[in-house]
């Protein structure tokens, strides 16, 4: 099975767990990047960011190649702002003919929000059910050894 993770990261969560996760399935990565960055400020992350999160924005992106018909499965990252998921991804799906593929995401978060981030990207893609989730709290800024068994378990769950 050939595996795509497309992801975006703000500041890091996301990217460090999709570069886990592809070295444990041996998968291709695709990161997002948006025309116009979101700032990192403290404030001004949360309000351009949720506000775009919360609008369902499509920014622009920069260039990428990929073909996501080569592949079986694509996995999801992002990290979540405002119980929703990270607006680059939006403009992916919308952007791709995705039937027919096996469709997992992972979420990073600070505090809350993931399990509604999931149903918005299940409503966004036309899914009931993704083949496998997984919820991490930040973590590249906050080590969990208990990580590394949910990402194999994840991984498990794709593979099997």
């Amino acid at each position: 099975m050939k595996t795509l993770i497309v992801y975006y990261s703000l500041e890091g969560n996301t990217e460090y767990t999709a570069q886990q996760i592809a070295e444990t399935m041996g998968a291709d990565l695709l990161c997002l990047k948006p025309v116009k960055a979101y700032p990192t400020g403290k404030v001004s992350k949360f309000v351009w960011g949720g506000k775009s999160a919360v609008m369902s924005e499509t920014p622009e992106l920069k260039p990428y190649s990929c073909d996501a018909a080569a592949y079986d499965c694509i996995v999801f990252g992002f990290p979540v702002w405002a119980s929703t998921i990270a607006p680059p991804l939006r403009t992916f799906i919308r952007s791709q003919d995705l039937k027919g593929k096996r469709i997992a995401a992972f979420a990073c978060q600070t505090a809350a929000g993931a399990d509604k981030a999931f149903v918005k990207l299940k409503g966004e893609l036309g899914l009931d059910a993704l083949e496998a989730e997984l919820t991490l709290l930040d973590p590249k800024t906050k080590p969990n050894p208990e990580n590394e068994q949910k990402i194999r378990d994840f991984c498990a769950a794709l593979k099997g």
